[in-house]
């Protein structure tokens, strides 16, 4: 089998992570995941995509919510409640273990690479999880009337506000992980996973040197888009691209990946936009791209993986 290196954030990412896991031995599947989503609350260094990865890659994820854990409870939030802390960002009793794990091993000198491969092997998962970059990147997002944390934006004020744009504070100062840059060059094809192209996917390739290797990358590239029928399976990336003024379809998608992209994945329920698409330098395979149980998530990730030998 071939080694696979997947760019992922959010709840597509770890969907397709996990069906990936499911057919790629360890040494043949590697994660590199989004950090400027993370953000410190209650004193903790919270790393939301990078949990969200691990917790699918431990079987552990909510299957409700697609983020958190199975079965968690929230005594301590509500406890923090009641003693005058804002609770609005949601952290389970199970989910509060990791993230006080990490943070004392950051406070010891550890990196954030390396307190995620210690969480990760803690929990069972044999496939590597790797942080974008071990400094710090934040996420803003810039609305009509405000610059917002991304938290803020999107959890606290649930989306709502009109958004005009987009920076990700720190990025240019910001170095790839040293494992994020092997994987690169001991890969075989590059996976960008289903995930929000607004803001989980660009601070992965904005990293400095990191879209001139991939678009210099001599194996397979393939995309997954995360919009079918014009709507975000899961989040909020049609809004974004709309208010944007961004096309809301997978065309939209592509075109944020031209030049590091050699086959784009659409839904069938998006057959129509495969034209346009291929016009953009790409070629296009159609299938289902929905993943709402275990079985699907493995189908999916055959048909990317099949593509790798085309």
């Amino acid at each position: 089998m071939y080694k696979v290196l997947a760019l992922a954030g959010g709840v597509g990412g770890a969907k397709l992570v996990f069906g990936l896991s499911k057919i790629l031995k360890p040494k043949e599947l590697s994660t590199v995941v989004n950090t400027a989503d993370d953000d410190i609350f209650h004193g903790l260094h919270v790393s939301p995509d990078v949990d969200t990865v691990m917790y699918a890659l431990a079987g552990l994820t909510n299957k409700t919510t697609g983020w958190g854990i199975e079965g968690d409870t929230f005594l301590t939030l509500s406890a923090l409640e009641r003693l005058g802390e804002e609770t609005w960002f949601q952290l389970g009793d199970l989910d509060l273990a990791t993230h006080i794990k990490r943070t004392l091993m950051l406070n010891s000198g550890k990196s954030l690479s390396e307190a995620t491969d210690s969480l990760a092997k803690s929990l069972g998962i044999l496939h590597d999880v790797i942080p974008m970059s071990d400094d710090p990147v934040k996420t803003i997002a810039i609305t009509e009337t405000e610059e917002l944390d991304f938290q803020d934006y999107f959890v606290r004020q649930k989306c709502e506000p009109i958004i005009r744009g987009v920076r990700f504070e720190g990025i240019s100062k910001a170095k790839p992980t040293t494992e994020f840059i092997n994987k690169i060059s001991q890969s075989d094809a590059i996976i960008i996973c289903p995930s929000n192209p607004i803001v989980s996917i660009p601070p992965i390739l904005e990293l400095p040197g990191i879209k001139e290797l991939i678009s210099k990358f001599p194996g397979k590239r393939i995309a997954i888009s995360p919009i079918v029928g014009r709507q975000a399976l899961k989040g909020p990336a049609a809004k974004m691209m709309k208010e944007l003024n961004e096309d809301v379809s997978s065309i939209g998608v592509a075109k944020r990946y031209i030049g590091i992209c050699d086959w784009f994945v659409i839904d069938k329920a998006d057959t129509e936009e495969a034209e346009a698409i291929k016009k953009l330098g790409m070629k296009v395979h159609i299938t289902s791209t929905i993943m709402n149980s275990d079985q699907e998530k493995i189908n999916l990730a055959k048909e990317v993986l099949n593509l790798i030998k085309i």
